[in-house]
């Protein structure tokens, strides 16, 4: 059997680069059409000299939000400030980030959905007009003073774009919904990355890699670092195909990407239930696991990957669960377990 050539690492690589999110969106693989989009807005705001338009970024975790975030400013030559929407708490903790804003630079606030009402609100006229009210005083005594601000532009990255408010949704000029990678673009991406990483990668492990994360650049970046890790401990620190597949068996990485809490999440509803319908809390207090856990990081894969599906009656195991499982499917005319709530 012929043996498959290795990928080595670049001669320009940076030895201290160990950053693997790209600085630039020309050096992004995937969202072709959002980075033709923002290419776009970015090209017609520094040839007008204006700031961007507000920008929103919404989906799934992991996809790259922060990552657009952060090349926007390098694209444009302007600063950037960050912060989360966590920190905050009340119009007083968004002042110092406004009044302290560049002409044309750029605020990230990520997990834009957790500001409070009262900082939404705060943000309308300020991304509008460019402009904060400012109370001086207390009781009868009090003073609003109008601070103008230098246009800036605002980005926000939200994974649950439905609990903004709308007219602060209506606010963003350009709103990007991200989509998940395909498997060529998320091989791309553990390719590049083994580089940065000054570790020698087979191209069929690189596949096997990308196969298993899920169409999602972190989890694709976070399963590298581990084979990496235990090519270097178990082997000679050459990640074939071999090695690759023997580190993601020791995770409980399987084929499809399903980790151990999935696996047991299917299983629980196939044994316990009969495959369903039945209720998320049932599941999580049987598996002694939180609901939150279940219906945010676990179900979102397994619904994508066709495995589960969500009835008005409860959840319900597909045949390419049991395929998947190597578990026979129940009769067609077998009674399926009843709802529990």
């Amino acid at each position: 059997m012929a043996r498959q050539p290795i990928l080595t690492p670049s001669d320009d690589a940076d030895d201290v680069d160990r950053d693997l999110r790209p600085q630039r969106m020309s050096d992004m693989v995937g969202q072709r059409a959002v980075m033709e989009r923002l290419g776009i807005a970015v090209d017609a705001a520094q040839k007008r000299g204006e700031a961007l338009g507000h920008v929103l970024f919404d989906g799934p975790p992991g996809l790259g939000k922060t990552t657009f975030a952060l090349c926007i400013p390098r694209e444009l030559g302007v600063a950037i400030q960050l912060t989360s929407a966590a920190v905050l708490k009340a119009p007083k903790d968004l002042v110092p980030y406004l009044t302290n804003a560049e002409e044309r630079s750029v605020l990230f606030i990520d997990e834009i959905h957790r500001l409070p009402r009262a900082v939404e609100e705060y943000l309308y006229t300020a991304m509008e007009d460019f402009r904060i009210d400012i109370v001086l005083g207390d009781g009868v005594n009090a003073r609003t003073h109008n601070l103008w601000l230098k246009p800036f532009t605002l980005i926000g990255a939200t994974t649950r774009a439905g609990m903004l408010s709308g007219p602060l949704r209506d606010r963003f000029q350009l709103r990007e919904l991200l989509s998940f990678y395909t498997l060529e673009e998320i091989t791309e991406i553990v390719r590049r990355n083994a580089r940065k990483l000054q570790v020698q990668l087979e191209p069929a492990a690189a596949e096997e890699i990308a196969r298993r994360s899920r169409g999602t650049p972190r989890v694709a970046n976070n399963r590298l670092r581990w084979v990496r890790d235990f090519a270097e401990s178990r082997a000679d620190g050459r990640i074939t195909c071999p090695v690759a597949l023997d580190a993601l068996e020791m995770a409980a990485i399987d084929h499809l990407g399903l980790g151990n809490l999935e696996r047991q999440y299917l299983t629980t509803l196939i044994r316990v239930f009969g495959g369903g319908p039945t209720g998320v809390e049932a599941l999580a207090h049987t598996m002694n696991c939180a609901t939150d856990t279940l219906s945010d990081e676990v179900e979102p894969y397994l619904l994508r990957s066709e495995l589960v599906v969500r009835t008005p009656r409860g959840r319900v195991v597909t045949a390419k669960a049991y395929d998947h499982l190597q578990l026979r499917a129940p009769d067609a005319e077998q009674p399926q377990g009843r709802l529990f709530s």
